[in-house]
Parts: structure tokens; C-alpha cells; sequence
């Protein structure tokens, strides 16, 4: 009986479900979007229910189109939107209350409030990361203080805090397993990545009840088994990381220097490190890339929290596209971009600036603009902004990139992939299963279940198409310099 991996794919707009055969290549799909709650300016949430819903109906859709049993999957790899906060009571399986997702900036002022207690550089020591609303500590204390009838129960673990991968595998496992693994840990600002372990300093600061946190398990090895009420069958999961490491892993960056980017909602570059931390003198993060067999690797990240999400608001905000799809003809249907530019810093700026009160901004209309011109600068807009995080890690870093290895739903455009190889004057590789997210947590599960080995999974990779740079360096520069001016017409604006 043929066997094959299953990957599920949680991310911040949809749920997704991807069956891969035992060479790596994708047998069937299953998709559902899902709701995006806005209550209030700068808050964004989700429907914990409706994930978990939307996550086993692709699954079952994609057991129904493989034409398969349930005993085919030899073993299921989960990867998730990182840092979306989910508290629930761990006796009925039911949340405390909406997700609160990575974009949410409610908690700003307790970040402030950290930092002016000083704590900005313990934070960034110890987690590796940046005192920011970003990540899921402030967010599970936020929740506390509104909720405050649940405390007493969160300081015996009757209620719970997960990350969607924990959230998922608690309902996957018939709420036996409350678990997480290093690379989504690392995301909290609770979690100490040199120790491996909650800190204590941390969760005191926050007012967080350590006994409410997941176990912290490698990202490649058995967390559980499905509940046979929910699929009809004990599928071991095997494999868990959070969506931007799973899509280093899946791109095989498997060695210090390798990078890639992630172009979904968000866009996230990720270099591997090595074994050791590499701390950042210039805002980029520090994280867990992956730990197996108890082996933790590192990686720097710099995070762009709107790229994909901007073209998503031409189409849904705006209404002046119908499908992401007509943007690479509409780009290309103007010589330049008429001098506009767009930055999406609907919920404040990432790497390098992490400023949290910047807002979207579209600078340098004339009468003269066009819908084309939108669309285009939104689509360069991603590219500059990976351009400065680039830089960032560069400086950080001190190894010269050779080329950039790229997945995620954008990548499919052909003008943003030429103009990023051109911003960045280094090629950009299109691999043939840009599925790289999914195909990491397959790896994982892969590795974890016996199911692949390293050799194996190396010998899946296979590129697409390599994006060389040819646009002249003043012209890059140029380019450049006008859009460090947009940014900071930006900044500080909420």
C-alpha cells in the first residue's frame, strides 16, 4: 500500500492541506479561507474554532481528491502562522477568546511599558528577538487582564496558552497532547533559546503562569497521534515548526550563510546561522531555526509584516483588481513606476525600523497615476522591503549572499521575481515546488517518522527557474533612495 506524508499548512488567511508522494512532489491540495476579524483599528483576530474547522476540512478534502484511506498517511508535519496567541480551557477544549494574530498591535503600550522598565536588552539576550507587539507574550498577557476570572485557573494549567501548531495538535490528539516545538517557543519572547527553556525573569515580567505554556519538543520526531474520531485512523505527527523556519527547511538551507524568502501575507527572510546564535547590531531577530535529535540551529530573520497582504487589500480594500493574478500584466503595462511609491505599513514597520506607530502610506500621486501605478508600486514595495532587510542581515551576518532561494504564492509573478533580483543585484531561485512551507513540515514529519532520509530529501529539490539581475547600479540606487524617503514619511504617523 503506497504511503505518503501530509502537511498542514495553517496560515494567517487560510487553511491548507498538502499530500506529498514518497519523492517530495504534490498529489493533491485542499484550501479554505477563513475569516479576518478587525474590531478595532490595529487589531486583528481570528476564530479559533473556525481554523481548527477549516483546517480538518481540507484535510478530509484532500483524502477525498488522493483517492486514499486514512492508514495511507505514514505520518502528518504541521506548519502555522507563528506567534497568533490562542488561550483555552484545556478540560473543554474551548478558547477564552478570539485568536489575537502576529499583525495585532493592540499591545504596544505594554511594550512600551517594558521597555521603559529596561528590559530591552534582556529581551533581545535572552529570546533573541526585539521588545515588540509581534510576538505572543504581551498578547497572552493582554488576554489575562481582560479575562481576569481565568487566572487562578491558568496558574494550575486548567487553561492553556498555544501557537496554532499547539492549538491544532491539541484537537488532532483528542486533547491529550499540549505541546509545541523550538522554533515556534522561540517566537513568544518567553522563551530563552540558549537554554531551551520558558523563562522565569520573562513570564514574572508579563505576570504569565509558566504552567500554562506547552512542552517544548524537537520540530522532527512523534508529538502524538490523531484521534481516530477525527480522521478515522492514528496518524503520528511527526514533524511541527513555524511557517518561515519549515520554508528554510523545506528550501533546504540547511547549512550557515543559505537564505530564503517567503513571500505570503507577510514576507519573511530567513539565514541560517549555524549552531550558534548570531546576535543583531542591526534589528533583525535571532531565532531557533530548527532543533532534531536535540540539536538546535539557528537562523537571522527579518521580518516584513505586509506584502502579500497589500495586493490583497488593492483587490478586497479597494476593489481596483479582481484577481492578484492580473498584477505582473498591469505592472508591465508602464514603462516605470511614474515615480509613486507604497509602503504597506498598515500595522507598523518590521525589520530593520520595528516601529510600530508607522502607517501605510502611498507618496508622489500626480494626476498622471494609474491604477497600473498602484498596482505596480505595491508589487515593488515587497521587493524594497526585502532589500532592507537584506542589508540588515548582510551587516549582521558579514557573508555575501550568492543567491536568494524564494517560495510562497508570489513568486508565480514573474515581474516582482525580475524586479527583486534587480533591487537586490544578487539572482533569485524559483524552485519547482514552491510550496516550500508545507514541503519543510512534510520533511520534518518525514525525518521524524523514518519515512525520508537527509540524503533523500536533498535529492527532491529541483529549481524552476534562476531570476539574473540586469538593471543598471545607479538606476538601483536611485530607486533605493526614493523609497528610504517614503519610509520615512511613514514613520510615527499612528
Amino acid at each position: 500500500m503506497q504511503k505518503y506524508i501530509l502537511a498542514l499548512d495553517q496560515g494567517t488567511t487560510s487553511s491548507r492541506s498538502i499530500l506529498f508522494d514518497a519523492h517530495g512532489q504534490i498529489v493533491a491540495v485542499g484550501q479554505k479561507e477563513f475569516r479576518q476579524i478587525f474590531p478595532q483599528p490595529g487589531w486583528v483576530e481570528h476564530d479559533p474554532v473556525e481554523i481548527w474547522e477549516s483546517q480538518l476540512e481540507t484535510l478530509k478534502e484532500v483524502i477525498h481528491k488522493a483517492s486514499i484511506q486514512p492508514e495511507q498517511i505514514a505520518a502528518i508535519g504541521i506548519t502555522n502562522q507563528r506567534e497568533t496567541t490562542i488561550v483555552w480551557d484545556r478540560k473543554t477544549g474551548k478558547p477564552v477568546c478570539n485568536a489575537i494574530v502576529w499583525q495585532d498591535r493592540r499591545t504596544a503600550d505594554i511594550c512600551n511599558a517594558l521597555k521603559n522598565d529596561g528590559l530591552d536588552e534582556y529581551v533581545q539576550k535572552t529570546t533573541g528577538l526585539v521588545i515588540d507587539a509581534y510576538f505572543s507574550g504581551t498578547k497572552i498577557k493582554w488576554i489575562l487582564e481582560q479575562h481576569p476570572h481565568i487566572r487562578a485557573k491558568a496558574e494550575s494549567g486548567e487553561v492553556i496558552f498555544g501557537t496554532v501548531d499547539s492549538w491544532l495538535m491539541f484537537n488532532l490528539t483528542g486533547k491529550h497532547v499540549h505541546a509545541t516545538d523550538y522554533s515556534n517557543a522561540s517566537r513568544t519572547m518567553l522563551y530563552d533559546i540558549h537554554t531551551c527553556q520558558w523563562d522565569q525573569k520573562l513570564c514574572s515580567a508579563l505576570n504569565i503562569p509558566i504552567a500554562m505554556l506547552p512542552e517544548v519538543r524537537s520540530s522532527s520526531g512523534t508529538f502524538g497521534v490523531t484521534d481516530t474520531n477525527v480522521i478515522g485512523a492514528e496518524i503520528p505527527i511527526c514533524g511541527v515548526a513555524g511557517d518561515q523556519q519549515a520554508a528554510l527547511f523545506g528550501q533546504l538551507c540547511h547549512s550557515s550563510g543559505m537564505a530564503k524568502n517567503t513571500y505570503g501575507t507577510g514576507c519573511f527572510m530567513l539565514m541560517h546561522s549555524g549552531r550558534e546564535a548570531v546576535k543583531s547590531k542591526s534589528g533583525l531577530l535571532t531565532t531557533i531555526a530548527w532543533g532534531i535529535e536535540e540539536q538546535i540551529e539557528y537562523a537571522l530573520e527579518g521580518s516584513v509584516f505586509v506584502a502579500g497582504a497589500a495586493i490583497q487589500w488593492l483587490r478586497d480594500g479597494l476593489g481596483i483588481i479582481a484577481s492578484s493574478v492580473e498584477t505582473e500584466a498591469l505592472a508591465n503595462s508602464i514603462n516605470d513606476n511614474g515615480d509613486v511609491y507604497f509602503v504597506p505599513a498598515f500595522t507598523g514597520l518590521g525589520t530593520p525600523h520595528w516601529d510600530m506607530q508607522a502607517r501605510g502610506t502611498i507618496v508622489g500621486l500626480t494626476r498622471g497615476t494609474s491604477k497600473a501605478h498602484l498596482v505596480r508600486a505595491a508589487l515593488e514595495s515587497i521587493a524594497y522591503q526585502t532589500a532592507d532587510v537584506l542589508r540588515a542581515m548582510q551587516q549582521d551576518g558579514g557573508i555575501p549572499l550568492q543567491a536568494l532561494r524564494v517560495d510562497g504564492g508570489a513568486v508565480s509573478n514573474n515581474f516582482l521575481m525580475q524586479f527583486q533580483a534587480d533591487i537586490l543585484d544578487v539572482p533569485v531561485v524559483r524552485p519547482k515546488v514552491t510550496e516550500s512551507t508545507a514541503l519543510g513540515a512534510a520533511y520534518l514529519a518525514g525525518l521524524g517518522s523514518g519515512f525520508w532520509s537527509r540524503d533523500e530529501i536533498a535529492s527532491h529539490w529541483q529549481i524552476d527557474r534562476i531570476f539574473e539581475p540586469n538593471m543598471a547600479s545607479d538606476e538601483r540606487e536611485r530607486l533605493l533612495g526614493r523609497w528610504r524617503q517614503a519610509v520615512e514619511k511613514a514613520k510615527g504617523w499612528a
